[in-house]
């Protein structure tokens, strides 16, 4: 009977959760082919280049040893250092593998971005060689390239040996998600494809592939997503909305301004900054996201009968708990990364009103909050999405839970 109020009428709702329910393959098959799919996209991804931007002009590149510095032509003001400082390196790699060569150091004065070589310090090396002998050797700052490697490699290690195949999905949406952002969400705004949708359209391919990769393509799965992306709609009107009435300006992020004198004037920064506010709290959101609907996926597995009421219940007050600590980590990473800021300001005896209406920590107190917003907002979101998909009482069947699949 389809007449709206007939009690034989099927739910929508559980019907849409069925096709999670009954898949048409062994959940095995369906996630290792979903799994093939994300590593297919991944390979896809590396070798796009959508920029479209030419290379900068580069050399060989080659780790070495420094062997002696020559600090003759270096000025020293205070703790500030220019000009240039020479130095012998012994090449560790490359085609001219352990040739001795001069090295030139240039020291801009700003202690963010210069670095200072003492003998037996290993560095990358940048030169020329356009007749078989290296030539124009630039040092490139110390090789971290294989420390960058190692903890990549102890990273994933540790990620597949506490979760498993579980965290070898994790892995690969890890990933993809860097590989979106680098070769995807970033090319896109140079090209000046709008910020906030092109934002938003990122955010939920990143939610969609690392809630189903993790979560499975199950009822966890599909809460965890539809839960998350609520969460983060939330966090984009008000990130939208306050960044207008906090008059704040895209500039206010770091190399925001280098950006626009490098041949891109026609960025709209404010609309950068503002997709920046809840791409940066995707993260926390998801994450609370996949505890509340793992959370609801054990309480409706272990007491198939309890009634949809009982079950936000049972769900809310776990979302409270979760939620008690969750609104302290946006402030946490946000304050750890400016420590050195806050300290500036204080440091100078700043009234507090002067302090918190400073731009760059108005746009932080954004940051925090708006986000945070997002935080409390997916729990309730995530327990009624559950309620609602795991209901049994029109028609659905909770099956039996096998390992990976709810």
């Amino acid at each position: 009977c389809l007449h709206p109020h007939c009690p034989r009428r099927p739910s929508l709702v559980p019907a849409a959760a069925a096709l999670f329910t009954k898949p048409p393959m062994p959940s095995f098959r369906r996630e290792l082919l979903f799994s093939l799919v994300i590593g297919a996209l991944c390979a896809l991804l590396f070798f796009v280049d959508i920029a479209g931007v030419p290379q900068a002009p580069s050399g060989i590149r080659s780790r070495a040893l420094v062997t002696a510095v020559d600090n003759s032509q270096v000025r020293t003001h205070l703790i500030v250092k220019t000009n240039l400082q020479q130095l012998q390196v012994r090449l560790l790699s490359g085609p001219h593998k352990g040739r001795e060569i001069q090295v030139v150091n240039m020291l801009t004065g700003k202690l963010e971005v210069d670095e200072w070589y003492e003998p037996g310090t290993t560095i990358l090396v940048e030169y020329a060689a356009p007749d078989g002998t290296p030539k124009n050797a630039v040092a490139r700052g110390a090789h971290r390239l294989g420390l960058q490697l190692f903890l990549a490699v102890l990273f994933a290690l540790l990620l597949v040996a506490v979760a498993g195949v579980t965290g070898l999905k994790a892995g690969l949406s890890f990933v993809f998600a860097a590989l979106v952002l680098w070769r995807l969400f970033f090319p896109l705004l140079l090209r000046g494809y709008p910020p906030i949708p092109t934002g938003l359209g990122i955010v939920t391919l990143l939610t969609a592939v690392i809630c189903f990769s993790v979560g499975g393509l199950t009822r966890r799965g599909l809460t965890t997503f539809l839960g998350s992306l609520l969460g983060l709609l939330l966090t984009c009107g008000l990130a939208t909305l306050f960044t207008q009435l906090f008059r704040l300006h895209g500039a206010v992020r770091p190399f925001a301004e280098m950006l626009l004198y490098s041949g891109y004037p026609h960025l709209n920064l404010t609309d950068i900054f503002t997709a920046s506010v809840f791409i940066a709290c995707s993260g926390a959101v998801m994450d609370l996201a996949m505890d509340i609907a793992a959370t609801m996926d054990e309480i409706k597995h272990r007491h198939p009968g309890i009634g949809r009421l009982e079950h936000m219940r049972s769900g809310l007050r776990v979302g409270r708990v979760v939620t008690g600590t969750m609104t302290t980590t946006l402030l946490l990473a946000y304050s750890g990364s400016h420590i050195t800021m806050f300290m500036v300001f204080i440091a100078k005896g700043l009234a507090p009103a002067n302090l918190l209406n400073a731009p760059f920590v108005s746009a932080e107190v954004l940051n925090i909050l708006v986000g945070s917003f997002g935080v409390i907002a997916v729990a309730p979101c995530t327990v009624l999405i559950a309620a609602l998909l795991y209901d049994t009482r029109g028609g659905g069947q909770v099956r039996p839970a096998v390992e990976g699949e709810s």
